[in-house]
């Protein structure tokens, strides 16, 4: 049971936004056997958002989970997303279609989505937290709280405005622990200074945690036992404060090895705490785009560009400059039907990373390395 929140059977989350997909839509007969997995498992909180998967993660769950499963055997989270409101009369009718998407009648908890100075001026200014506190009021959400991806002073300010936040989502993970653009550690003791429980989001990084340089791996390896995810899960879930650590998984491997980490759950030890110390010196000297694949950015682009899979292609590109192949630029290109220099320069992307991370300027590398 969890310490900070009963009805949560265990402190492992499924994160609803990379699931399994064939063809562009969700693979409904794997993610129902993950599903099962993981209730089987003895886990039951669900994190979804109506942006996730141009909408088919609410609505796989409700074939999925929601029909398929008594309603207090597991535990649902939604969020309130900046790109669906522009007004406070906006909020609740978004807030119905979200219920009906995911086939509910209240939400366990419920996120102001993908906090940051600019979308909280928003948020304000649209009495989205006051209307959300009214609709727990009402019984239709049963926790309130933030998801967050700015600096810790915004964050200071966003629970010393609005006490009444239950609980807080952040980025954290031993890559991001000591990074300036993301103050994973300073972001963390904000939340502790203002006793509020966190949530863990991005443990393994978007996946980059898994794949690790070989100096790095080679590090982990001589540990003798685990695997690259779950020494990143276990790190983060072992500070004091952590309610929940969620882990987006696409496949059944993934979560298998997920569940074998979290099911038993036990923090790192010295000599592990020590190699991971080591990997994350290693991975601050690498040149790397600390692209998460979260896909905000491509939910805005104008011009559709696959963003992350560019980024992937750049990264290889980056470790191995003396490549002679496109690292798979071509076949993105061909997948997709767009390239890096389609880029508008608008900057939307920009304001919706939650890295902070400078899109433009990358698109434009990018194009020179792979399109010359």
């Amino acid at each position: 049971m969890n310490r900070y929140f009963p009805e949560i059977k265990k402190n492992f989350g499924f994160g609803c936004m990379r699931l399994p997909m064939t063809d562009g839509r969700v693979n409904q007969t794997e993610f129902c056997a993950m599903i099962d997995l993981f209730l089987k498992s003895g886990f039951n909180y669900f994190d979804t958002a109506h942006g996730y998967l141009d909408g088919q993660s609410e609505t796989a769950l409700r074939e999925c989970l929601v029909k398929r499963y008594p309603r207090e055997s597991y535990i649902l989270t939604d969020k309130l997303s900046c790109n669906y409101f522009d007004r406070q009369e906006e909020i609740r009718p978004y807030f119905d279609r979200q219920r009906e998407a995911c086939g509910v009648g209240y939400f366990d908890f419920y996120l102001m989505h993908a906090q940051n100075a600019e979308l909280y001026d928003k948020y304000r200014r649209c009495r989205a937290y006051e209307t959300a506190l009214e609709l727990k009021a009402e019984g239709k959400i049963r926790h309130f709280g933030l998801s967050f991806h700015d600096k810790a002073t915004v964050l200071d300010r966003i629970l010393t405005d609005y006490p009444q936040v239950e609980v807080v989502q952040i980025q954290f993970n031993y890559a991001d622990y000591d990074d300036p653009t993301v103050e994973g550690r300073q972001c963390y003791e904000v939340c502790r200074k203002h006793g509020k429980p966190i949530i863990v989001m991005e443990p393994v990084k978007g996946g980059s945690l898994v794949k690790l340089p070989d100096r790095a791996q080679r590090i982990f390896d001589a540990l003798g036992g685990g695997s690259n995810a779950g020494y990143a899960l276990r790190y983060a879930a072992g500070f004091a404060g952590m309610a929940m650590v969620i882990s987006g998984m696409s496949n059944l491997e993934q979560m298998q090895d997920n569940l074998a980490t979290m099911q038993d759950f036990r923090p790192l030890d010295e000599r592990e705490q020590a190699a991971v110390a080591r990997v994350q010196q290693i991975l601050r000297g690498q040149d790397r785009i600390s692209c998460t694949a979260c896909r905000y950015c491509t939910e805005v682009c104008p011009q559709g560009i696959p963003i992350p899979e560019l980024f992937a292609c750049l990264n290889e590109k980056r470790q191995d400059p003396g490549r002679q192949d496109d690292c798979g630029y071509a076949a993105v290109n061909t997948a997709e039907n767009r390239r890096a220099s389609d880029c508008l320069r608008c900057g939307r992307c920009e304001a919706a990373c939650p890295q902070h991370l400078p899109i433009r300027s990358l698109l434009a590398e990018a194009a020179e390395a792979f399109e010359a």
